[in-house]
């Protein structure tokens, strides 16, 4: 109440500048019906919403607010900053902090503000149209995050009696782990558990899709971007928050949370209900009780509410009466609507006129679907809440029932991933050494926004990372570790099939065709076409989504990811009986020029290799031996066709395709007999990965004639330098220029100018990003094999160039051609140069163009060019001389024959 009694005034009010309402705005027009307490409540009722929607556009609404005299210019400067360090989160909580801090004036400048903004900012959109929609009813914007109500003292024993027994059931998590003789581990819940992003709404099966289809970083930005702009983040304690309703109740609030198999919907209950019961979140529920549907199914006979939850929870004896009393008090959480074995149909109106489908008293007996649709519909129990979970293919089940918030759980993103993994493994060595293998790996990478995929990596990669497990067994391509993968399927369900074999045959048949045809959903009818039935086995590799768009019941079927699918088209291959003219549909695939059989092309390389097929052998028996040695030569073949051919985009993103064919196959007689002898390399203007760096690296070492290798403008970070770093030395001339190397890149490229045999003589880091922090590492090598080296459009400055000076004075010096073009220098580094190239008898072309030189340095590079003997060519053009300075310097001209000073 305090906030009402500071209403009337507000300090700003007698300087502020009137807005110009927006034309024709509804949101303008209803802000005048809100008295200042209305507008109090519906600022805080949207606060944290508020948060996320205006984000990326935080600056703007700033500016509004300032230019309206709400906001000091210091105020709006410690809000901008740090959107720019990227900390928009944080920005966006400061700007609605102040707002809230300022009173009934500031607030209702915003909200003005924001109706501005609101075409750009889909968030704020959604948000301003349900303003509109709500009208200023004040008894809509109240949360239901609210404090619960008293407990009558006799409820007190069997409360914590309850909460209790609840902290003990999910305190605990049961890991399967398939690898070690110990079956299960059992974890405390709060150190396995990692945090999921949920959004606020159920997507379309074509945004799904889209997921499946993206790879790598380009699936991340694709789902931060859907984050940032439209896809509203919430907490598990928002569930029932009315902000996030869209539908207005008077008698209880549904949830409902969607999620694609292995996303982790039932671990999110778990974790939900361990933190009510250890007074973490929820405090307005009194009591809350959690049924799973698959235990659902074990009823078989007519039962009431009371019996359902006394079977669960017999310690509520004769009280339930009481607990009755106070609905609001209580929540129903029901995990896995997918998994029951009885339809609740919500659109069938025999059950709000034929009594045998209606239950709306706790002690009445009727069917479980009967008790879930009346508590769901706020029939029994009015007031309850209610939570919901489900995979896709369930929600239609749900589209007539009474649900106040629709929330989907998208997984894992960022960090989220390697937080997961973290805390799967307690050897925190072995937890970075799997991440680091992920993540490397684009396609890994993108799988692991799923648990269940990061649950399967980590018992494919953790035994190879221990410390007593020899190197070489460790999976190195992606080939090998999806192979694990479905080994490790195979071993926990392989027995549940006659033939494993005939199914992953017609499997990968289908799986072939849908590559084909960039088709990855399947209908019933498709599953029909390969004869295969729905089963147990069948869905470790097929998960089903709901087809949104029809009225009826339509399940269809899809691979958990692409790259699932390609490898089970892949391993098809090698499974068919009778012989196949396997070259000739590589050789078709090959041909199809948007990439559709990339993928699949690598893991067909890769399953020729031993390491590859011998534990998928161990169950789907040997594969053919004549498709492996066709699958060999028709990569020999492919290999040397495209070596040279790099004038082109085109040219040089298949050659890099084919190198991907030979690191898969794991094959150094093939690789030798390919590339043993090439000398060139050039893959300028294509963007590299780092496991196209990796195989890059796997090629090299296996080359012995390489001369030249241009990288230039591929997009190479410290990170892709470091999976080269064991062959750079190899080559002779070395181009790195535009990549985002950095400092930390150039310790690692010394490491390989040291190598005893280094070839290296010309290197060119022109704009690699780097500082006079790796001066000592570049000097460090200037006695090798270097004789030309190009520092251009870099930051060393003059403290850098000084370290470098002292490596150009060394007797052993080789270096012939330094280019040090705008580098920051001044005046400061003049004298150094001058007096480390008065002993040098190696340089010709020294570059000191587009830096800061004056008149003050001509002394010193007069005597630079005088001393240094051997100089041919130095440029001196775009510094900061007047006439008479480069009067001075051209006159050097004509001391020695050949030389030239370029001004």
């Amino acid at each position: 109440m305090a906030e009402r009694s500071n209403m009337g005034e507000d300090p700003t009010s007698s300087r502020r500048m009137r807005m110009n309402p927006a034309p024709n705005s509804t949101v303008t027009e209803l802000l005048t019906k809100y008295d200042d307490y209305q507008l109090f409540q519906l600022t805080k009722f949207y606060r944290d919403r508020l948060q996320q929607a205006i984000e990326e556009g935080v600056d703007g609404v700033s500016s509004l607010l300032t230019n309206e005299w709400i906001f000091s210019r210091q105020e709006h400067r410690k809000i901008t900053e740090l959107m720019e360090k990227g900390n928009r989160m944080d920005s966006s909580k400061l700007l609605l902090s102040l707002v809230m801090e300022k009173g009934s004036q500031a607030r209702r400048v915003m909200w003005e503000s924001l109706e501005k903004m609101r075409h750009g900012l889909p968030k704020l959109d959604k948000i301003l149209k349900e303003t509109q929609e709500r009208g200023p009813d004040p008894s809509v914007y109240i949360n239901v995050n609210r404090e619960a109500s008293e407990l009558p003292s006799h409820l007190e024993g069997v409360q914590q009696k309850h909460t209790e027994t609840l902290r003990l059931q999910t305190e605990t998590l049961r890991v399967n782990t398939i690898l070690i003789k110990q079956k299960v581990k059992i974890f405390q819940l709060i150190d396995r558990y990692a945090e999921l992003t949920i959004i606020s709404n159920v997507r379309d099966r074509t945004l799904v899709e889209h997921e499946l289809l993206a790879r790598g970083r380009d699936h991340e930005e694709w789902r931060k971007k859907h984050l940032r702009r439209e896809l509203e983040k919430i907490r598990t304690d928002q569930l029932f928050w009315s902000s996030f309703s869209q539908r207005k109740s008077e008698s209880g609030n549904s949830a409902a949370v969607s999620g694609v198999p292995g996303i982790g919907k039932t671990t999110m209950v778990q974790k939900m209900v361990y933190d009510w019961a250890t007074g973490k979140i929820f405090p307005h529920f009194q009591f809350v009780f959690s049924f799973k549907f698959r235990d659902l199914n074990n009823f078989n006979s007519r039962i009431n509410l009371r019996n359902l939850i006394l079977d669960q929870y017999p310690y509520f004896g004769n009280v339930l009466g009481e607990v009755w009393k106070n609905p609001e008090g209580l929540l129903f959480i029901f995990d896995g609507l997918d998994e029951f074995k009885d339809r609740i149909d919500f659109a069938d109106n025999r059950r709000n006129t034929e009594p045998q489908f209606m239950c709306t008293d706790p002690e009445c007996w009727c069917e479980v679907s009967d008790i879930v649709y009346s508590l769901i519909q706020h029939k029994l129990l009015p007031g309850c809440s209610v939570l919901v979970t489900s995979r896709p293919t369930a929600l239609h089940l749900l589209e007539k029932a009474e649900i106040s918030v629709w929330a989907e759980i998208l997984g894992f993103v960022g960090d989220e991933r390697k937080e997961y993994f973290n805390k799967f493994f307690e050897d925190q060595a072995v937890a970075a050494a799997v991440f680091k293998h992920v993540e490397e790996n684009e396609i890994l990478y993108t799988m692991c926004y799923n648990p269940s995929y990061c649950w399967i990596l980590g018992l494919a990669l953790g035994p190879f990372t221990q410390r007593d497990r020899k190197q070489q067994q460790v999976p190195k391509t992606i080939t090998q570790l999806y192979s694990y993968y479905i080994y490790n399927i195979l071993k926990n369900h392989g027995r549940e099939i006659e033939s494993p074999r005939d199914v992953f045959l017609k499997l990968g048949e289908m799986a072939f065709t849908g590559v084909s045809e960039k088709k990855i959903v399947f209908r019933n009818g498709d599953l029909i076409k390969y004869n295969l039935q729905p089963s147990l086995f069948l869905s470790g590799f097929l998960m089903e989504l709901l087809e949104k768009d029809d009225s009826v019941q339509s399940v269809v079927y899809t691979f958990p990811h692409l790259t699932i699918q390609e490898f089970v088209a892949a391993l098809a291959q090698f499974l068919t009986p009778g012989p196949k003219d396997i070259q000739k549909l590589l050789s078709e695939a090959y041909s199809e020029k948007d990439g559709r059989f990339e993928i699949f092309l690598r893991f067909v390389a890769g399953l020729s290799s031993p390491q590859s097929a011998r534990p998928l052998e161990e169950f789907l028996s040997p594969f053919l031996h004549q498709t492996t040695c066709r699958v060999i030569d028709w990569v020999k073949e492919k290999v040397e066709g495209q070596i040279g051919n790099t004038a082109t985009e085109i040219g040089k993103r298949n050659p890099l395709n084919t190198f991907h064919y030979l690191f898969e196959s794991q094959n150094k007689a093939l690789a030798q007999a390919t590339v043993g002898s090439v000398e060139t390399l050039a893959f300028s203007g294509l963007r590299l990965t780092p496991i196209d760096c990796a195989v890059l690296s796997h090629v090299l070492g296996l080359c012995d004639t390489i001369k030249h290798l241009d990288l230039y403008e591929c997009y190479i970070q410290c990170e892709g330098l470091q999976r080269l770093e064991y062959v750079l030395y190899k080559c002779q001339k070395l181009r790195l220029t535009e990549n985002n190397l950095g400092d930390s890149g150039v310790k690692l490229l010394s490491a390989a100018l040291r190598n005893p045999g280094c070839k290296i003589q010309e290197l060119d880091l022109w704009d690699t990003k780097l500082t006079d922090s790796c001066a000592e590492d570049l000097a460090s090598v200037f006695n090798r094999s270097l004789t030309d080296l190009n520092l251009g459009y870099n930051k060393l400055g003059d403290s850098g160039v000084k370290r470098l000076s002292v490596a150009l004075r060394g007797s052993d010096c080789k270096m012939q051609k330094l280019h040090l073009w705008d580098n920051r220098l001044t005046d400061s580094c003049a004298e150094d140069l001058a007096s480390a190239l008065s002993t040098n008898q190696s340089l010709t072309d020294l570059d000191l163009g587009f830096n800061s030189f004056s008149d003050q340095s001509v002394p010193a590079l007069r005597r630079l060019i005088l001393t240094c003997r051997t100089l041919n060519l130095i440029k001196l053009r775009g510094n900061q001389f007047s006439r008479n300075g480069e009067n001075q310097l051209e006159s050097l001209q004509g001391y020695r024959p050949g030389l030239s000073v370029e001004m």
